[in-house]
Parts: C-alpha cells; sequence; structure tokens
C-alpha cells in the first residue's frame, strides 16, 4: 500500500511539473538583423530546449525604409519581447522610449569583409593599398545597405582617395545577401559584414578588409516597451550574450565584446 501511494504521488509530482512547465513556457517574438542571425539560428533553438520557451523570429535590417526594417516593424506595432540589431540603432529606440533604458545587451562586434565569387581569383586586400587596386581594377562592386555599407559609401572610398573612381560601378544592394550577387556573377566582388557573407553558397570568402580602415559594428539587444514576456526575453539575451556561447558566436563570423 505503502508503494502504492507513493508511486500515486511521484506521478502525480511529474504530472504536475509538466503542467506547469507548460504554463510557465512563452512564445518570444524575437527581432533580429543580419548581422546576429546565423549565431541566433545557432543559439535559439539550444536557448528552446533548455527553457521550453519557443521563439518566433522576424528578421530585417537594423535601419532603413524597407518594411521589414525593425523600427519600421516596432513603428506598425508588431509585437516583440527583445530586438537584436546594430547597436547604435538600439539606441536611438531608447531615446524614442521604444526600448526599455537599462535592457541593453552587449552581444557581439562584427567587421567588414568581401568575397568573389566560387572560382574567381582571390584579390589582396591585406593592406590599404592592395584594397585600393582591387577597387580600382574591380568591374563591379557590391555592399549592403546597412551600417557596414553606409561606411563604405560614404567613409572608405573616400579615405582611399578613389571616390570619384569607383562609385559610377559600385551598388548599394538592398534586403538581400551582398553575397548572393557576387555568387550569382552580377557582381564581380561584394562587400558586408563578414556574419552575413560566410552562409551564403557560391561565394567565396576572401577576408575581413585592413584593422585601419575598418568599421566595427556592435550588435546589441534590448526589449521593447510593452513586451509580453520580458523576465524570459532577459533570459535569452543573457544567454546569448554568456560567455559559454562565444565559441559559436565567433564561428559564425563575429568578434567576442570581452576579446582585447
Amino acid at each position: 500500500m505503502k508503494n502504492l501511494l507513493l508511486k500515486f504521488f511521484g506521478v502525480t509530482l511529474v504530472a504536475a511539473s509538466v503542467a506547469s512547465a507548460s504554463v510557465q513556457a512563452a512564445e518570444l517574438h524575437v527581432m533580429s538583423s543580419g548581422g546576429f542571425t546565423a549565431a541566433y539560428k545557432l543559439l535559439g533553438p539550444r536557448f528552446t530546449s533548455a527553457t521550453g520557451n519557443t521563439l518566433d523570429t522576424a528578421l530585417g535590417p537594423s535601419m532603413g525604409k524597407s518594411p521589414e526594417a525593425i523600427p519600421n516593424r516596432l513603428e506598425r506595432g508588431e509585437p516583440a519581447d527583445a530586438v537584436i540589431m546594430v547597436g547604435y540603432a538600439l539606441d536611438e529606440l531608447i531615446r524614442q522610449g521604444k526600448v526599455v533604458p537599462g535592457s541593453r545587451v552587449e552581444l557581439a562586434d562584427s567587421r567588414i569583409g568581401m568575397v568573389v565569387r566560387d572560382g574567381a581569383a582571390k584579390p589582396d586586400i591585406g593592406s590599404a593599398d592592395a584594397l585600393r587596386q582591387t577597387l580600382l581594377h574591380a568591374k563591379s562592386i557590391a555592399y549592403s545597405d546597412s551600417a557596414s555599407g553606409v561606411y563604405i559609401e560614404r567613409e572608405l572610398f573616400k579615405k582611399l582617395g578613389i571616390a570619384e573612381q569607383v562609385m559610377p560601378k559600385a551598388k548599394m544592394i538592398p534586403r538581400i545577401p551582398v553575397a548572393s550577387v557576387v555568387a550569382s556573377g552580377d557582381y564581380e566582388i561584394g562587400f558586408q559584414q563578414v556574419s552575413e557573407l560566410l552562409p551564403v553558397k557560391g561565394a567565396t570568402f576572401v577576408g575581413k578588409i585592413p584593422e585601419s580602415l575598418q568599421s566595427v559594428t556592435r550588435f546589441a539587444a534590448g526589449i521593447p516597451v510593452g513586451a509580453q514576456h520580458p523576465k524570459e526575453a532577459k533570459a535569452l539575451l543573457d544567454y546569448l550574450a554568456s560567455p559559454d556561447v562565444q565559441p559559436e558566436v565567433k564561428a559564425t563570423g563575429l568578434d567576442s565584446v570581452t576579446a582585447h
């Protein structure tokens, strides 16, 4: 009789635990921009497995006029428990009162790299002069419509003293990965954040541009005002920023913010 009672209460406790977990599990609405997406897609399922919370993800740039841009999604009232985006764009949302002050979490640094089509020779971009010559000799140049592309268009070409020569053959590519238009043969070389170049098939990663010419983009995350699951969202962001996941973050082409 005692054993039967123990078995009964044991089953009851397990059932109650499962029911409680089911009640407590949340579906988190997450908006993520391109640079951190590869790391997020790798780590998100692990978070879900460990917590039982599921992730409903909307992808879009950190800025710009496209409907998919995170600020525009929030402006339309799309639900969000967490946003992952370029740090200074997140700061603007905090300033506007759309993201909770103090919720910001630093995630990773992203550097700009270059790709060519698979099978093409890899040009030298190891120094400022080598990069200058590669740009001057390229038949066509593609770059993104996000932070890295804005930097290339407005600053990098000018720093190299070749803006007038290269701008007529350079094109900002909206919405789609820059490496995809290089893989298709539409452009000879392409520039974007490394983490956005690496996943694209058909393009070969050449390397990062010289550190003296780099524009490092900090990716960060925050919790929007009115989030339905702020506690669970904070757990997600803390996990994505934790030391334990840094090897996976760096494997996607990003740099740890803790690295010196």
